[in-house]
């Protein structure tokens, strides 16, 4: 079996699995984000080198208060935990999305785990927070912008390459799968500009029930397909933040 280098997936039916248990919302979230650590040891164990997830978009803040706050202690437990698995899957973690709207001791424990797991290079994980595609293009032309205007770009020396640079992805290799679940068929502003040439497979089983057997299928599905398309960039470092 042909495992993809880079796997995206969009972590969709968190709310609907709990009501199908006649549980609150913020009880399908918890067990969503459990197996989402399951779900890197897999991706580990199959040899993927890069993993990507859609944790929270940036119109995600317009849920009910009492959700949004639920997931914010989510994010606060995980984000601790996740240091041991970083540990345990030798497994680098990068945050992307704009982090700098959360509280203070959110953004502290993003710095502490890309910190703690930098010189790590089993498994590159990255977690969409507060993350949209629309949004990361247009903060990377403000950047690009900005460095333009004060002489550290040439305008006319910008390629697709020199506009990457300026991504919240910088230096992490385009994706070669997405996978949505839940039956949703749509990207929902993920990674508008990394997925141009991927692979996408959508499946009924909400993310809860994802499993190991579930991303074999993903990938064996991907292997079915035809892949004209196939330049790869070079290994990054994890340590090359943007």
């Amino acid at each position: 079996m042909n495992v993809p280098n880079h796997v995206a997936i969009i972590l969709d039916g968190n709310g609907r699995w709990a009501r199908k248990k006649r549980m609150p919302r913020g009880y399908g979230h918890m067990v969503g984000c459990d197996n989402l650590e399951k779900i890197c040891y897999t991706a580990r164990d199959l040899g993927i080198k890069y993993l990507t997830v859609y944790a929270f978009s940036t119109e995600n803040w317009k849920r009910s208060r009492e959700e949004v706050d639920g997931l914010m202690n989510l994010f606060r437990r995980y984000l601790k935990r996740c240091i041991k698995s970083s540990r345990e899957n030798e497994m680098c973690v990068r945050v992307i999305g704009e982090t700098s709207v959360f509280d203070d001791d959110i953004q502290e424990s993003i710095r502490t785990l890309e910190d703690y797991s930098k010189d790590y290079r089993k498994l590159y994980f990255q977690i969409a927070l507060n993350y949209g595609g629309r949004d990361e293009i247009l903060r990377a032309v403000s950047k690009l912008s900005a460095d333009v205007r004060d002489g550290k770009q040439s305008a006319d020396a910008i390629t697709s390459d020199t506009f990457e640079a300026y991504l919240d992805t910088a230096g992490i290799p385009d994706p070669d799968l997405m996978i949505r679940t839940s039956g949703e068929q749509r990207l929902s502003n993920f990674l508008l500009w990394q997925l141009s040439y991927s692979e996408f497979y959508f499946t009924d089983v909400l993310w809860p029930d994802f499993n190991k057997e579930e991303l074999v299928k993903a990938i064996r599905q991907y292997n079915n397909r035809d892949r004209r398309f196939g330049a790869v960039k070079g290994d990054p470092s994890c340590s090359q933040q943007d």
